[in-house]
């Protein structure tokens, strides 16, 4: 039986919620009482999944951190869908959709901020390579509050293949790059389109890069033009979801 530990009240509440894992087993401390760990215990009662009580020490032990917030849950991996299990139902629904790829995001926390506001967004899912990504972890469960038990996040082997399919299932593809002459805000978003996100270093990989259909930036002033990942995702999610 594989498994892993979920930490933390909203990734532990949001994976009761989105019902997508199997849970094997619930922990709450024993000192702490709050409502959201009494809506964790009546929730795990009302699936019937077994809880268990346990003292500061232990939850240490147990989860290896001090930030577990009091809950913690033994659930099975993080559900894998293909590209073609987001695909086949947007294209019998007729509307705008919205994708988003990321290339080179490797730290869980990044990661974990983008699925976050990717999430509130409405993104139809997220799609990350195998390689060179952070994988869809505990970590970073905890550090999207959650989000990530309810986006549908796909790994692939190859970025530039997903590219190409998502092209010829009509969908634009933009990078967003910190040098593009063109301005997200002069830009025309307001079709079904696939967003590509880099990391902080090294961004959206020159191969990834040439297969976009156009590349975006967001202007920025003054003497220090370096945003966070996760908040040029944030900035770039919400201009191209304000155009759909």
């Amino acid at each position: 039986m594989k498994s892993e530990l979920l930490y933390g009240i909203h990734p532990v509440l949001e994976t009761l919620a989105a019902g997508r894992r199997r849970i094997y087993k619930i922990y709450l401390a024993k000192e702490k009482k709050s409502e959201r760990l009494a809506r964790i215990a009546s929730m795990a009662e009302a699936r019937s999944v077994s809880k268990k009580s346990i003292g500061p020490a232990d939850f240490k032990a147990l989860t290896g951190t001090i930030d577990h917030q009091g809950a913690a849950a033994v659930v099975s991996p993080y559900p894998q869908i293909t590209v073609q299990d987001i695909l086949q139902p947007m294209q019998a629904e007729d509307r705008k959709h919205f994708l988003l790829m990321l290339d080179n995001i490797q730290d869980p926390q990044n990661l974990g901020a983008i699925i976050r506001t990717a999430l509130c967004v409405g993104i139809d899912g997220v799609i990350v390579p195998k390689d060179r990504s952070a994988p869809p972890t505990p970590a970073v469960s905890k550090a999207s509050s959650g989000a990530l038990e309810h986006i549908r996040l796909i790994r692939v082997t190859n970025l530039v293949q997903t590219i190409k399919h998502f092209k010829n299932s009509g969908l634009w593809v933009l990078g967003l790059q910190k040098d593009a002459g063109q301005s997200i805000y002069d830009s025309d978003l307001s079709g079904s389109i696939a967003l590509i996100l880099g990391g902080e270093k090294k961004g959206i990989r020159p191969l990834v890069r040439k297969h976009c259909d156009f590349l975006v930036s967001i202007p920025q002033q003054g003497a220090f033009n370096s945003l966070n990942a996760s908040v040029a995702a944030a900035v770039a999610m919400y201009e191209a979801c304000c155009a759909l």
